[in-house]
């Protein structure tokens, strides 16, 4: 892989994935791009990237597709319809989805790709906004072992961390892993928070003395400060949240696991969507816990 002979497709620049594609054109790669809303890749074009109308035309016009979309549906959609990447990818390519989607889609895909003599990979991220924009994600892989190997110098443009997991489905179930760590965490931060505004504690003070400790955390230093300044907008989407824990309770009901955390926390994130908060960042888990105990949260 280099800038030199290696195209690369981009679909799905939203929160994310803007930032992930434009390290790639930073360093010198020629990137086709798609989005369903096209305001959204304008910034990318400005800087070089070339539009294309479809997921199909931009596979048509590169040799290793990234995906990160919001839905598997949406996975489905742009990578298997009729318009879709495998519908334009040549033998030889290389589709890589970086959505958090489910691991059977995931194998499904690999599957139908390979008839095509094409090589899929799922590498769904973590890490949020502030990852991808730092370059500093961890991306968990799943798939062809050379392919992955092969495309190390794209997944160091876009991470501090990526790890080959197994074949195709395995970078999906490793982020579900991290889901549910992701998911019990934030439930301390957020009641953690509580517990200090109403010991009428100074928060910032607070924090400073417990996110270098033992219990500190990416959420709690990175999300923290966010919550104590009543800034929720998104880095990831509460409700991009709720389909990941639905994917981890259907999966763990497949495997006969009882995981009564996740379902916990799926319930209190479906709170806080019918509060209005499905488009606010994972953090406004906040809102929903404060509402329980009458405060608000916002103007305290």
């Amino acid at each position: 892989m280099s800038p030199e002979k290696t195209r690369i497709g981009w679909i799905g620049t939203g929160v994310m994935g803007r930032s992930m594609c434009g390290h790639l054109l930073d360093a010198g790669y020629a990137c086709t791009v798609f989005n369903r809303t096209k305001n959204k890749a304008d910034d990318l074009v400005a800087r070089g990237a070339t539009w294309a109308d479809s997921p199909r035309a931009v596979a048509e016009q590169s040799d290793v597709v990234f995906t990160i979309v919001g839905m598997p549906d949406d996975v489905r959609s742009v990578t298997l319809g009729d318009d879709g990447a495998l519908a334009g990818c040549k033998s030889g390519g290389v589709l890589v989805d970086m959505t958090t989607s489910e691991p059977s889609l995931a194998a499904e895909i690999a599957e139908r790709a390979a008839e095509r003599g094409v090589t899929s990979i799922d590498a769904p991220v973590s890490g949020g906004d502030v990852g991808a924009k730092n370059a500093a994600l961890s991306i968990m892989i799943g798939g062809d072992a050379d392919t992955v190997a092969a495309l190390e110098p794209l997944w160091s443009l876009m991470g501090k961390t990526h790890v080959y997991q197994g074949g195709p489905g395995s970078g999906q179930h490793t982020k579900m892993v991290n889901q549910t760590l992701v998911a019990a965490g934030m439930i301390g931060v957020c009641e953690a928070l509580l517990y200090a505004y109403r010991a009428g504690l100074d928060l910032d003070t607070v924090l400073e003395s417990v996110a270098s400790g033992a219990a500190g955390s990416w959420s709690l230093s990175n999300l923290g400060p966010r919550i104590i300044s009543g800034n929720f907008e998104p880095g990831f989407y509460v409700e991009h949240f709720l389909k990941d824990l639905r994917i981890v309770l259907d999966e763990s009901r497949r495997m006969n696991l009882a995981l009564p955390g996740v379902a916990l926390v799926e319930q209190l994130y479906r709170a806080t969507a019918a509060q209005g908060h499905a488009k606010d960042g994972t953090h406004a888990l906040m809102l929903a816990l404060a509402e329980v105990s009458g405060i608000d949260w916002k103007n305290r």
